[in-house]
């Protein structure tokens, strides 16, 4: 049925961490799996995307992540939905500048200009919000 897929409710979530606590991060990725797990229960997909800035974004470098191993399960894990990483630029520059130091960030997340614009944007084009 080509016109079934256009009719059914596009589920997507953005998830915000903004704080440098492996307990919040855990606790997001715990909403994110319950919630695409839900969904493939009833046989539908969702997006979801996590956005880190601020103290938060220590959650998504590569150097001080706690929970690496624990994004890199549930990225793997996340068919037929799917999860995405975004990494805050600017928290990332300002970083940068304070270390006197390149960061870089684990490989399932992608730069994003501003965390705080990128969740914006997402409510703005209908996404549902969640702030663990």
């Amino acid at each position: 049925m080509p016109g079934l897929a256009a009719d059914a409710k596009q589920h997507r979530v953005a998830i915000q961490v903004d704080q440098n606590d492996p307990a919040v991060m855990n606790l997001a990725l715990n909403n994110a799996t319950n919630i695409m797990e839900q969904y493939k229960a009833k046989g539908e997909e969702v997006q979801v995307e996590i956005v880190t800035y601020g103290p938060g974004l220590h959650m998504l470098r590569a150097d001080t992540s706690p929970v690496q191993d624990r994004i890199k399960q549930i990225a793997q894990a996340s068919f037929p939905s799917s999860i995405k990483f975004s990494a805050c630029g600017n928290t990332k520059e300002g970083m940068e500048k304070r270390e006197g130091k390149a960061i870089s960030i684990v490989s399932e997340a992608e730069v994003v200009p501003s965390g705080a614009v990128r969740l914006m944007e997402l409510q703005e084009q209908g996404w549902s919000y969640l702030k663990p």
